[in-house]
């Protein structure tokens, strides 16, 4: 099979990232992807404990599984540096040490991102010396997030406080009971950090005749039911000393039961939910209308939505919306059949639309920004990305990976320049993967 080399700049696809069927597209200058492998880089190298540190050299694939938390599963190489593993700098402020003496490496890892932090759930990396055979397997990851079985004894008083926790602030008029756990994690730090998903469903117990959940409360087969996220700190005295915990619920009728009910306070929309058709409709429309661009942009995804009653509805609604086929030179309007451009623009947009139903009044505002506009990391000038890509093709159907590996260019020789020579890594050489 012939070896090809291809050096590009980032201006191709990074990642194939699929939810379900409907792939996402990752441009090599999106930070979150260098933030997440740059994370678990830097809890790999403390684990040297003799040598040097270890750089980033390519991140070879994959994918991304969107909620709260998002999930970033990747596979990267890895090569030997010419800083100490005790030096106390960071891998960027190093250089690559000499090919033929550089130890390599290939590491698996899951990132969790939580907000705006980072955790390692997963990581596994294989050490090759520069001559020789493998010389270490595993890293064992002090202090990652790891899961436990939904059966460990471990999860009962975890799982009996969040139960509490629930029933004591819902205004619902039963008792609510564990129905299954689904996931659990745990964390050793100084404690335990427990993450829980589990289901919960309605009692024929009513909170009138009882205080609190007893042996013979018994789920109703046709009661109320949902999903709740429960995150707890047990302390090293085996306290319970922080909880938070949010839930849905699947029942029309049950729609806040985990907070007193709050009159003209924003509340959190389902991203399908029928209500958001409209507010979405005048959305899109208000964006076309602003935005000078050729071709049309439809809404590909609504990441979150919310809405407040104020003499009216006003919708809060964050989206992702991707050119189109349809030039408005040939079409007067946006329709249905406008396919979207697998290569086309995306746009990350928030909207606000006030609606007032009974005066036909609609006041939408939409601002967006180009998603390969993000903010650049910390240490990096404008316009420099940290990658070259080598171009691969998409590999086994079903399993979404990077269309280009990722390869670090190396740092800066200084603010506003471009690498040295001597501080990129080698020409990528990849095998061209056969059509499936």
């Amino acid at each position: 099979m012939k070896l090809i080399t291809t050096l590009l700049l980032c201006s191709g696809l990074l990642l194939s990232l699929t939810q379900g069927e409907d792939a996402q597209e990752i441009d090599c200058n999106d930070e979150t992807v260098f933030q997440a492998v740059d994370f678990a880089l830097k809890q790999f190298n403390p684990g040297v404990k003799s040598g040097n540190q270890y750089m980033l050299h390519r991140v070879m694939e994959g994918t991304k599984t969107d909620g709260s938390p998002t999930f970033y599963s990747f596979k990267y190489l890895i090569k030997e540096g010419n800083c100490s593993a005790q030096s106390g700098l960071a891998w960027q402020d190093c250089d690559f040490k000499d090919a033929e003496e550089a130890a390599t490496g290939e590491c698996t890892a899951t990132v969790e991102k939580r907000e705006n932090e980072f955790f390692i759930v997963t990581q596994t990396c294989k050490i090759t010396p520069g001559k020789g055979p493998i010389l270490k397997d595993n890293f064992p990851c002090i202090g990652c997030v790891h899961a436990i079985s939904t059966d460990s004894p471990d999860l009962e008083p975890v799982l009996k406080h969040s139960i509490e926790h629930f029933n004591n602030n819902t205004d619902h008029s039963h008792l609510f009971t564990l129905r299954k756990v689904k996931s659990a994690h745990r964390q050793v730090v100084a404690g335990l950090n427990f993450d829980i998903t589990y289901t919960v469903v309605q009692t024929n117990c009513s909170k009138e005749r009882f205080p609190s959940l007893r042996g013979d409360c018994v789920a109703l087969p046709n009661g109320d039911d949902g999903e709740c996220r429960g995150n707890l700190f047990v302390d090293i005295n085996n306290k319970i000393a922080n909880f938070s915990q949010s839930c849905t619920f699947y029942s029309e009728h049950l729609l806040e039961p985990l907070s007193k009910k709050c009159a003209g306070c924003p509340k959190d929309i389902p991203v399908d939910s029928p209500e958001l058709k409209e507010a979405l409709g005048h959305s899109i429309a208000q964006l076309n209308a602003e935005n000078s661009h050729t071709f049309y942009f439809k809404i590909d995804t609504v990441k979150k939505a919310t809405s407040q009653v104020v003499a009216g509805t006003n919708y809060v609604i964050e989206f992702i919306a991707r050119e189109t086929k349809c030039s408005k030179e040939s079409n007067t309007e946006l329709t249905e059949d406008c396919e979207i451009k697998h290569l086309g623009q995306s746009l990350n947009c928030n909207a606000n639309v006030y609606m007032r139903p009974w005066e036909n009044k609609v006041v939408p505002t939409v601002k967006c920004q180009a998603l390969d506009m993000t903010t650049l990391i910390r240490r990096r000038p404008p316009g420099f990305s940290p990658f070259r890509t080598a171009r691969v093709q998409e590999t086994n159907a079903g399993t979404t990976r990077l269309l280009n590996a990722c390869e670090y260019k190396g740092r800066l020789s200084k603010a506003g320049a471009e690498p040295a020579p001597e501080r990129q890594a080698e020409s990528s050489q990849v095998k061209q993967l056969p059509q499936q």
